[in-house]
């Protein structure tokens, strides 16, 4: 079965629900997954679900995040999708013991089979080209502040910490933070982070562009969650075309960039969701908006 039928099944028929105490776990049975994922219409939630290793990136969790991110592309159901960690913490990095032993089961052989999973997970060389929503809470350092940079919008807890860790084990920072850090913070900052490895709170985080908001401990989810109820409820070509262009044209002279923008909005115009959208502000009622 390839990625995508084992995610379809995992989705089938399946609604959101949120177990009430999923913030405060601290560990997890050994059978559990090592990500967890729940649709509730339009909207995907993944969980990293390591919580008594602060959801430390494992061989599992990489191939289960690369099968969702590969899910959430395919299906043109799922509009948002939202990133988040079990256990009041959001991801501290990559499983450091893990890093000196043997891969020997399933998830370890498949990684050992295509190495490139592990930056596919982490985001490092694939794109979500749906709006992917992170919820931090706790720790997210390391490799979970290099897989935020890949989220396009960022809710933190106000005792959330920030950084990237990897020089003070003597480590690079292969998540591809030393690319995009410095075009998403400013430069004199993102050097600060990068050499220095040492760790920012939530508010610091926010104000130097890291983050787009933060709110009180334990809500980070709902807040993200209405976030995204509010973007699936737009026309979803436009949202996903909005994004696209977005990030093929960073970095680009304005007139090449202007070009590439048109070329990805204008085809927009002739879907049946364009017309939809302004048939039902005439009519004063919410849009059913169809993604085509």
């Amino acid at each position: 079965m390839d990625s995508q039928s084992r995610m379809c099944s995992t989705f089938r028929g399946q609604r959101f629900q949120r177990p009430p105490d999923r913030g405060r776990r601290t560990h997890v049975s050994e059978t559990e997954p090592h990500l967890l994922v729940e649709r509730d219409e339009h909207i995907v939630t993944l969980t990293m679900n390591r919580p008594e290793a602060r959801n430390a990136l494992s061989a599992e969790m990489l191939g289960r995040l690369c099968d969702a991110w590969e899910l959430i592309n395919a299906d043109v159901g799922i509009r948002v999708a939202v990133l988040t960690g079990a256990g009041a913490t959001f991801c501290a990095g990559a499983d450091l013991k893990a890093m000196t032993g043997t891969y020997d089961d399933e998830w370890g052989k498949r990684l050992q089979a295509d190495p490139m999973l592990a930056w596919k997970g982490l985001l490092r060389n694939y794109r979500v080209t749906k709006p992917l929503i992170a919820a931090v809470e706790g720790y997210c350092v390391a490799g979970g502040t290099e897989i935020l940079q890949s989220t396009d919008i960022r809710i933190a807890a106000e005792t959330a910490q920030f950084g990237i860790a990897e020089v003070t084990r003597g480590l690079f920072p292969m998540g591809g933070s030393t690319v995009r850090l410095r075009r998403q913070i400013p430069y004199a900052k993102a050097m600060e982070m990068l050499l220095t490895g040492q760790r920012y709170t939530a508010e610091e985080a926010l104000s130097f562009g890291l983050i787009s908001r933060v709110v009180p401990d334990g809500q980070t989810l709902d807040e993200a969650r209405k976030v995204a109820e509010q973007i699936a409820a737009n026309g979803p070509l436009a949202v996903q075309a909005v994004k696209r262009s977005v990030q093929e044209t960073e970095g680009l002279p304005e007139p090449e960039a202007l070009n590439v923008e048109f070329n990805i909005g204008w085809p927009v115009f002739a879907t049946e969701d364009a017309r939809e959208g302004p048939k039902a502000f005439a009519e004063k009622r919410p849009p059913t908006f169809k993604g085509r």
